[in-house]
Protein backbone atom coordinates (compact mmCIF):
# COMPACT_ATOMS: atom_id res chain seq x y z
CA UNK A 1 0.00 0.00 0.00
CA UNK A 2 1.35 3.57 -0.53
CA UNK A 3 2.54 5.76 1.60
CA UNK A 4 -0.12 8.20 1.45
CA UNK A 5 -2.78 5.61 1.21
CA UNK A 6 -1.55 4.68 5.04
CA UNK A 7 -1.29 7.76 6.17
CA UNK A 8 -4.78 8.76 5.06
CA UNK A 9 -6.26 5.49 6.79
CA UNK A 10 -4.66 6.31 9.71
CA UNK A 11 -5.93 9.78 10.09
CA UNK A 12 -9.39 8.40 9.73
CA UNK A 13 -8.78 5.73 12.42
CA UNK A 14 -7.40 8.71 14.59
CA UNK A 15 -10.40 10.36 14.08
CA UNK A 16 -13.18 7.84 14.89
CA UNK A 17 -13.76 8.15 18.14
CA UNK A 18 -14.54 12.30 17.24
CA UNK A 19 -16.57 11.12 13.99
CA UNK A 20 -18.29 8.97 16.34
CA UNK A 21 -18.95 11.60 19.04
CA UNK A 22 -19.94 13.87 16.32
CA UNK A 23 -22.61 11.72 14.89
CA UNK A 24 -24.07 11.25 17.73
CA UNK A 25 -24.83 14.80 18.09
CA UNK A 26 -26.66 14.60 14.99
CA UNK A 27 -28.92 11.30 16.40
CA UNK A 28 -29.37 13.59 19.43
CA UNK A 29 -30.47 16.52 17.52
CA UNK A 30 -32.93 14.55 15.65
CA UNK A 31 -34.80 12.43 18.57
CA UNK A 32 -35.09 16.42 19.96
CA UNK A 33 -36.69 17.78 16.78
CA UNK A 34 -38.89 14.70 16.88
CA UNK A 35 -40.17 15.06 20.14
CA UNK A 36 -41.10 18.54 19.30
CA UNK A 37 -45.31 18.49 19.79
CA UNK A 38 -46.67 20.32 17.67
CA UNK A 39 -49.03 23.14 18.95
CA UNK A 40 -52.65 21.79 17.99
CA UNK A 41 -53.43 25.29 16.55
CA UNK A 42 -51.20 24.25 14.17
CA UNK A 43 -52.55 20.72 13.40
CA UNK A 44 -55.64 21.26 10.57
CA UNK A 45 -57.35 18.00 8.95
CA UNK A 46 -58.57 16.90 5.85
CA UNK A 47 -61.43 15.79 4.35
CA UNK A 48 -60.55 12.18 4.94
CA UNK A 49 -60.03 12.57 8.82
CA UNK A 50 -55.39 12.72 7.82
CA UNK A 51 -54.32 15.35 10.13
CA UNK A 52 -51.13 17.47 8.47
CA UNK A 53 -49.49 20.60 9.05
CA UNK A 54 -48.80 23.80 7.15
CA UNK A 55 -45.50 24.44 5.30
CA UNK A 56 -44.84 27.65 6.58
CA UNK A 57 -44.64 26.04 10.27
CA UNK A 58 -42.23 23.50 8.84
CA UNK A 59 -40.75 26.06 7.39
CA UNK A 60 -40.18 27.93 11.01
CA UNK A 61 -39.10 24.60 12.35
CA UNK A 62 -36.40 23.88 10.05
CA UNK A 63 -35.35 27.55 10.24
CA UNK A 64 -34.74 27.31 13.82
CA UNK A 65 -32.53 23.89 14.03
CA UNK A 66 -31.50 23.51 10.29
CA UNK A 67 -30.93 27.48 9.46
CA UNK A 68 -29.11 27.85 6.00
CA UNK A 69 -31.57 24.70 3.89
CA UNK A 70 -32.50 25.27 0.75
CA UNK A 71 -35.04 23.49 -1.34
CA UNK A 72 -34.96 23.27 -5.18
CA UNK A 73 -37.21 20.95 -7.99
CA UNK A 74 -34.91 18.73 -9.48
CA UNK A 75 -37.49 17.62 -11.87
CA UNK A 76 -41.55 17.61 -12.76
CA UNK A 77 -43.87 16.57 -15.46
CA UNK A 78 -47.18 14.84 -15.63
CA UNK A 79 -47.99 10.91 -14.69
CA UNK A 80 -50.53 10.70 -17.26
CA UNK A 81 -53.39 12.96 -17.16
CA UNK A 82 -53.76 11.99 -13.35
CA UNK A 83 -51.23 13.98 -11.71
CA UNK A 84 -48.34 16.41 -11.28
CA UNK A 85 -44.87 15.15 -9.88
CA UNK A 86 -42.09 16.71 -8.29
CA UNK A 87 -38.70 15.64 -7.39
CA UNK A 88 -37.25 17.59 -5.13
CA UNK A 89 -34.32 18.06 -3.46
CA UNK A 90 -33.62 19.48 0.29
CA UNK A 91 -30.54 20.80 1.32
CA UNK A 92 -29.43 21.66 5.29
CA UNK A 93 -27.00 21.65 7.50
CA UNK A 94 -26.91 19.04 10.02
CA UNK A 95 -24.63 20.02 12.89
CA UNK A 96 -21.96 21.44 10.64
CA UNK A 97 -22.65 18.36 8.43
CA UNK A 98 -23.50 19.51 4.84
CA UNK A 99 -26.50 16.93 3.87
CA UNK A 100 -28.86 16.56 0.56
CA UNK A 101 -31.81 14.48 0.66
CA UNK A 102 -34.26 13.67 -2.18
CA UNK A 103 -38.05 13.43 -2.56
CA UNK A 104 -41.09 12.61 -4.74
CA UNK A 105 -44.37 13.75 -4.38
CA UNK A 106 -47.59 14.21 -6.44
CA UNK A 107 -50.92 16.06 -6.63
CA UNK A 108 -53.88 14.52 -8.60
CA UNK A 109 -55.42 17.12 -11.20
CA UNK A 110 -58.61 18.05 -10.92
CA UNK A 111 -61.33 18.11 -13.64
CA UNK A 112 -64.49 19.64 -14.23
CA UNK A 113 -67.68 17.70 -14.20
CA UNK A 114 -69.68 19.77 -16.71
CA UNK A 115 -66.97 19.82 -19.23
CA UNK A 116 -64.53 17.42 -18.43
CA UNK A 117 -61.57 19.84 -18.68
CA UNK A 118 -59.08 20.20 -15.90
CA UNK A 119 -59.14 22.63 -14.05
CA UNK A 120 -57.03 24.87 -11.59
CA UNK A 121 -53.79 23.50 -13.21
CA UNK A 122 -51.52 25.83 -11.42
CA UNK A 123 -53.06 24.98 -7.70
CA UNK A 124 -52.21 21.71 -8.76
CA UNK A 125 -48.98 22.12 -9.39
CA UNK A 126 -48.71 24.52 -6.36
CA UNK A 127 -49.58 21.79 -3.75
CA UNK A 128 -47.24 19.28 -5.85
CA UNK A 129 -44.36 21.32 -4.81
CA UNK A 130 -46.07 21.50 -1.08
CA UNK A 131 -46.18 18.13 -0.61
CA UNK A 132 -42.90 17.32 -1.98
CA UNK A 133 -41.07 19.73 0.37
CA UNK A 134 -43.61 19.09 3.58
CA UNK A 135 -42.40 15.17 2.48
CA UNK A 136 -38.92 16.15 2.93
CA UNK A 137 -39.52 18.00 5.76
CA UNK A 138 -40.54 15.35 7.34
CA UNK A 139 -38.26 12.44 6.06
CA UNK A 140 -35.05 14.45 6.42
CA UNK A 141 -35.18 16.75 9.47
CA UNK A 142 -38.16 14.63 11.93
CA UNK A 143 -40.49 17.89 11.51
CA UNK A 144 -43.64 16.95 12.86
CA UNK A 145 -43.27 13.51 13.63
CA UNK A 146 -45.95 13.45 15.83
CA UNK A 147 -48.51 14.14 13.46
CA UNK A 148 -47.15 12.08 10.64
CA UNK A 149 -46.87 9.04 13.13
CA UNK A 150 -43.21 8.73 12.96
CA UNK A 151 -42.40 8.81 16.04
CA UNK A 152 -41.21 5.80 17.66
CA UNK A 153 -43.79 6.26 20.59
CA UNK A 154 -44.12 2.89 22.28
CA UNK A 155 -42.75 2.53 25.64
CA UNK A 156 -39.62 0.78 26.37
CA UNK A 157 -39.29 -2.19 28.93
CA UNK A 158 -37.12 0.34 31.01
CA UNK A 159 -39.76 2.77 30.92
CA UNK A 160 -42.81 -0.20 31.91
CA UNK A 161 -40.95 -1.17 34.38
CA UNK A 162 -40.13 2.46 35.70
CA UNK A 163 -44.05 3.81 35.84
CA UNK A 164 -44.82 0.48 37.54
CA UNK A 165 -41.95 1.46 40.27
CA UNK A 166 -43.28 4.95 40.20
CA UNK A 167 -47.11 3.97 40.82
CA UNK A 168 -45.52 1.29 43.81
CA UNK A 169 -43.58 4.21 45.62
CA UNK A 170 -46.60 6.66 45.13
CA UNK A 171 -49.05 3.85 46.67
CA UNK A 172 -51.08 4.37 44.06
CA UNK A 173 -53.55 0.59 44.51
CA UNK A 174 -53.04 -2.32 42.50
CA UNK A 175 -56.22 -1.70 40.52
CA UNK A 176 -54.74 1.39 38.99
CA UNK A 177 -51.74 -0.15 38.24
CA UNK A 178 -53.34 -3.03 36.25
CA UNK A 179 -55.44 0.07 34.44
CA UNK A 180 -51.99 1.97 33.44
CA UNK A 181 -50.35 -1.39 32.36
CA UNK A 182 -53.68 -2.02 30.10
CA UNK A 183 -53.29 0.75 28.54
CA UNK A 184 -50.03 0.95 27.70
CA UNK A 185 -50.16 -2.89 26.30
CA UNK A 186 -52.73 -1.10 23.90
CA UNK A 187 -50.73 2.08 22.89
CA UNK A 188 -53.12 4.28 24.53
CA UNK A 189 -49.72 5.78 26.61
CA UNK A 190 -46.97 6.43 24.47
CA UNK A 191 -43.82 8.30 24.84
CA UNK A 192 -45.85 11.32 23.89
CA UNK A 193 -47.95 11.01 26.88
CA UNK A 194 -45.12 9.56 29.36
CA UNK A 195 -43.36 12.90 30.72
CA UNK A 196 -47.39 13.88 31.84
CA UNK A 197 -48.35 10.20 33.57
CA UNK A 198 -45.34 10.00 35.72
CA UNK A 199 -46.09 13.93 36.90
CA UNK A 200 -49.57 12.51 37.09
CA UNK A 201 -48.15 9.22 39.44
CA UNK A 202 -46.28 11.44 41.98
CA UNK A 203 -49.37 13.09 42.79
CA UNK A 204 -50.50 10.14 44.63
CA UNK A 205 -53.73 8.23 44.60
CA UNK A 206 -56.50 10.86 43.97
CA UNK A 207 -58.60 11.13 46.86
Amino acid sequence: MPRQEENELSIVSNMLPQIDEHLLKVTEKHDAVSKIKTPESQVHKRWDGQEYVSLAYMKAIADIHYPGWSFEIIKCGNLGDVEYEIHGRLTFFDCGIKRKGDMVASHPFQKSKETGKFVGVSNSLKAAVTNCQKKAFNTYMNIADDVYRNQLVDLTEEQKVLVKEKMLEAKHPESEIKRIEMNIRKGKITQVELPELLEWIEKGPQK
